[in-house]
């Protein structure tokens, strides 16, 4: 057996138990108004804040401006920033080749880019190349936790704000943060290479960096005056931060910068259509009652899975995967427990047309499959509980 396997479950077992136990007290949490609140205290939204007293109320409209969004977008620069690094160092250190690191590494890594002036121009000027060394693996295994957090906040604050700063505030981002690193950190010295002990340093900084980070920006979260959004919305907005993320990780995670071309178009779509939903207004009619019951399991469902997740996908390939596939169930059971008799219907609505999809639908590799069927699920469940939701609302008003 693999020293890595045994790792790897108890993170299962361990990230799972913590989000179980966790997870219930940071949806119920009281936000204080000014944090998310979706409840401002009459007379008080407006009130100025006192200087020189320590107060940290951020009055509306001046907080939330560096929300978890702008910085998912500088840690994005970050990482493309520093893959023209990378290409410049092994143009002018390693004659355009990255054998010197692939052959550590399992094929479908370093597809680097091809002749661009302003790459060209960039290696052809730089000074001292050889300073950057550590953009080869150093740098991504430091902004990777930060990537995979903001971008879970970022997702969350689009499905309601008030649950995004209960979240962000709890102790499940530094659980997530010490789960995600123990999983990070196994598949590295699963995948042991001259790097691994740096990665594995770097891994553990970021570890203690991130969650105090996160906490903050939702710390300057103007209070939630909006509801939360519709199922069917988020369902989209699900699936364009995925398809983003999936681009991220076949280029540039992955030292592919070469194949961000092919995805350039689709990724800046997704951007535009981020933009235009977010500023979709929402509506301010009362939700039906198993729609408001599907947003707020779906809402649970991501509080409860942000522990363990990366422990549950890493299982499943490096670990083993029957657990793995047994603490996903529970934690969605766990999810859907206070509604499933409300939502039955649409949870088996949305589990057939999730297998179907991952099955006539398939993605090139595991997360593009999950994140299809995902989508596809909370679709259909969506759709169903609209339509039961308006039947019911009908028959109601007859006489």
């Amino acid at each position: 057996m693999r020293a890595v396997v045994p790792l790897l479950d108890g993170a299962v077992l361990l990230s799972t138990g913590a989000a179980l136990a966790l997870a219930p007290r940071a949806w119920r949490r009281e936000v204080p108004p000014g944090r998310g609140s979706r409840e401002v205290p009459p007379g008080r939204g407006s009130r100025e804040v006192p200087r020189g007293r320590g107060s940290r109320e951020v009055p509306p409209g001046r907080g939330g401006r560096f929300g978890p969004e702008a910085a998912l977008a500088v840690v994005v620069g970050l990482i493309l920033l520093n893959q023209a690094l990378f290409t410049v160092y092994v143009r002018r250190v390693h004659d355009g080749s990255a054998a010197f690191v692939a052959r550590h590494l399992p094929p479908g890594w370093f597809d680097l880019a091809g002749p661009n002036a302003l790459l060209d121009r960039l290696a052809a000027h730089f000074p001292a190349p050889e300073l950057l060394a550590p953009t080869v693996l150093r740098v991504q295994a430091l902004l990777e936790l930060p990537l995979v957090l903001l971008a879970f906040a970022a997702v969350l604050r689009r499905l309601d704000r008030g649950l995004y700063v209960r979240v962000a505030r709890s102790p499940l981002v530094p659980f997530a943060a010490a789960s995600y690193t123990v999983a990070f950190c196994a598949v590295e010295w699963d995948l042991h290479n001259p790097y691994t002990v740096d990665d594995i340093a770097l891994r553990i900084v970021s570890a203690l960096v991130t969650p105090p980070l996160l906490a903050r920006i939702a710390g300057r979260e103007p209070p939630a005056d909006r509801p939360p959004r519709s199922p069917v919305l988020f369902a989209v907005d699900l699936w364009l931060y995925g398809h983003l993320m999936l681009v991220l990780y076949d280029t540039v995670l992955l030292y592919n910068l070469g194949r961000l071309g092919g995805h350039l178009p689709g990724a800046l779509a997704a951007v535009a259509a981020l933009a235009v939903t977010a500023a979709l207004p929402r509506s301010a009619q009362e939700p039906g009652p198993r729609v408001a019951a599907l947003t707020a399991t779906t809402g649970r469902a991501l509080a409860l899975f942000l522990v363990p997740a990366l422990a549950i996908r890493y299982g499943a390939s490096f670990g083993t995967p029957r657990l793995a596939a047994a603490a996903g169930l529970l934690v969605a059971a766990a999810a859907l427990r206070r509604e499933s008799l409300r939502l039955l219907p649409a949870a088996a609505a949305g589990l057939a047309v999730g297998c179907a999809v991952a099955a006539l639908l398939p993605g090139p590799y595991f997360e593009a499959t999950l994140l299809r069927s995902a989508t596809g699920a909370l679709l259909a469940a969506s759709a169903l509980c609209e339509l039961l939701d308006t039947t019911r609302s009908r028959l109601d008003v007859l006489p």
